[in-house]
């Protein structure tokens, strides 16, 4: 009887959370529906308007149109998102609008990488020269918060608030020693004294040759960081430092001291300082348009343009993997056949390949590689390079006419690296499973990850790596027009910031993303047209029912680990990769 319950309840569980995840699914699919019908639907923008800023949200390359982002689980934790090319847009836009009078700039802990948001503080700089005011505030400044606000015409903070300003630090997460406790063997074959991509599963500290590019990167970064504070606030860039050295900044009142803020303020003083701009009455109701509605507006009235001249921009979003890949995965057949389309089509006269990638599979970044090749005999190529562009995400775009990066792009890292893993000792001693079979010949079973590779295993892997550079460091000197040997010695899996870069002729020229249309215009020697966006975004109700259980677990997963879920991601995208990879070493995090 009591097995009996003990079903019953199982069997009444597994309804009930089958009828919560139709339910979910029923609410999306509503809400997709109705979305649907607004989205040809304009925001109407009031006299003496105030353009709502709000860079807390994820800025991503692309804006997703989502109908689903609002919903936990299913969608992004309720979290809104935007494309950083729509904001600049946006900001353009609102700069010869009449109705906005101003931009009041909210940012606390933006999630945008450092190259995403430096394109959007020179859009908020070009904004202000249309003498419209720029007002920030916040009740707390993260670093990057700070770095995007230090434009503004006014910083203000909360009284009570907080601004950090400490400088920039780099960390990672080593696995040896619990790899070493699980009975886990991380077999590695690489090429590149600077892949360090594997180093977390073979060591517990860093090389020597990792600190000194992490080190090289990380004050690169930090340079550009400390310039475009010193220039938009008027103080000293050693001014800048001792304060960040000496953690000067510890209180709102340290801020205003050293003129890192205007001011300390509550948020209803802000609100009637808006007023006051917006030539708004005390009394009256601030007319405020937040960025994501002024967005959709701008794009909407875009859409009468009929220019048969067109410039492709192609976003190479995410890792590299074969197969179609999705919004935030460089798919292979996706992505080559965007770039094959807009090769095709005789009304676009240039592409922009928009890359903002770590790397992944080498063989999916050369079918990607293949396309570009292809498309620069027949019309221009500029590559423009994000907040990383590293690896398989550098050896996609090494064949373009022109890379353009950022200073602090993140790029390089030419090398290649496989992990075999092998759990022998987990599965045999601490699980008691064994194996045994039978083969046709010695190397049947090549790969197999319960039991150690042989000295003959070994070398054939090794061959195939040593194969796979030789044909990416080929690719990058035919493209950059330099030889073999001076690639390889910039090479060898080493990481770049975007100014070294260019010293080294990894890249032409720094820029925005906006300078790389240009130069694709200029190029392809036209000065009338219109951008195309490649590939098309998948749908979102499409993407829920493909991935709605692998959202379901990530959500949990996020909820039971908080902040240690980003080494479980590392040690699971490290475990289940097969073939050999073009990737960046290790995930970069800059705090």
């Amino acid at each position: 009887m009591k097995e009996f319950f003990k079903y019953v309840f199982a069997t009444v569980v597994g309804v009930i959370i089958s009828i919560g995840v139709f339910f979910i699914l029923f609410i999306a699919l509503i809400v997709g529906i109705v979305s649907s019908i607004g989205d040809d639907k304009t925001v109407v923008v009031d006299n003496n308007s105030v353009l709502y800023l709000n860079l807390d949200q994820a800025i991503t390359e692309r804006t997703y149109s989502d109908p689903l982002s609002e919903l936990p689980i299913v969608g992004d934790e309720g979290k809104k998102s935007i494309g950083f090319t729509d904001v600049i847009k946006a900001l353009k836009s609102a700069k010869y609008d009449d109705n906005i009078k101003c931009v009041y700039l909210s940012v606390s802990s933006p999630n945008a990488g450092y190259a995403n948001m430096r394109e959007i503080r020179e859009a908020l700089i070009d904004f202000k020269s249309s003498k419209k005011k720029i007002i920030a505030y916040s009740e707390v400044y993260t670093q990057g918060a700070y770095y995007l606000a230090s434009v503004a015409d006014k910083i203000y903070i909360n009284p009570e608030g907080a601004l950090e300003f400490k400088g920039l630090s780099s960390q990672s997460a080593f696995f040896k020693g619990a790899l070493d406790k699980l009975g886990i063997e991380a077999q590695i074959i690489r090429v590149g004294t600077y892949k360090s991509a594997v180093e977390p599963f073979i060591d517990t500290k860093m090389s020597d040759k990792n600190r000194e590019q992490v080190t090289a990167y990380v004050n690169g970064l930090y340079t550009t960081f400390l310039n475009d504070i010193s220039k938009s606030r008027n103080i000293s860039k050693d001014s800048l430092f001792q304060i960040a050295n000496e953690y000067k900044i510890q209180q709102p009142k340290d801020a205003e001291k050293y003129k890192m803020v205007d001011g300390l303020k509550y948020k209803d003083e802000i609100l009637d300082e808006l007023k006051s701009i917006s030539g708004t009455g005390k009394n009256s109701t601030l007319n405020t348009i937040t960025i994501n509605d002024y967005a959709k507006n701008v794009i909407f009235n875009s859409k009468g343009n009929t220019n048969k001249t067109k410039i492709a921009v192609i976003y190479a979003n995410g890792d590299i993997m074969g197969g179609e890949g999705n919004n935030d995965q460089i798919g292979s057949e996706r992505i080559s056949r965007a770039i094959r389309k807009a090769r095709l089509d005789t009304n676009i006269k240039a592409i922009v390949l928009r890359v903002n990638s770590p790397g992944g599979s080498a063989l999916a970044s050369d079918v990607i590689w293949r396309e570009v090749v292809l498309s620069k005999k027949v019309k221009p190529v500029i590559a423009s390079f994000g907040n990383v562009a590293a690896s398989g995400g550098y050896y996609i775009a090494c064949a373009a006419d022109s890379i353009i990066v950022q200073p602090n792009t993140i790029t390089g890292s030419i090398g290649v690296f496989g992990i075999i893993p092998n759990f022998q000792k987990l599965l045999n001693k601490e699980l008691g499973i064994t194996f045994d079979g039978v083969k046709t010949g010695q190397y049947a079973d090549i790969m197999s990850t319960v039991r150690p590779m042989t000295a003959g295993e070994r070398l054939i892997i090794q061959n195939g790596v040593n194969h796979v550079y030789d044909s990416f460091i080929t690719r990058v000197a035919n493209g950059r027009k330099k030889s073999k040997s001076y690639i390889d010695s910039i090479a060898g899996g080493r990481v770049w910031v975007g100014t070294d870069a260019v010293k080294i002729g990894l890249a032409d020229r720094t820029g925005s993303f906006e300078d790389a249309i240009k130069a694709a215009a200029k190029k392809a020697k036209i000065s009338d047209y219109r951008i195309v966006e490649y590939p098309e975004m998948i749908d979102p109700i499409k993407a829920l029912l493909e991935n709605s259980t692998d959202k379901i677990k990530t959500y949990y997963a996020k909820q039971e680990l908080g902040a240690n879920y980003l080494i479980y991601q590392q040690i699971k995208t490290a475990i289940s990769k097969s073939g050999i990879q073009a990737r960046m070493p290790f995930e970069i995090t800059v705090n």
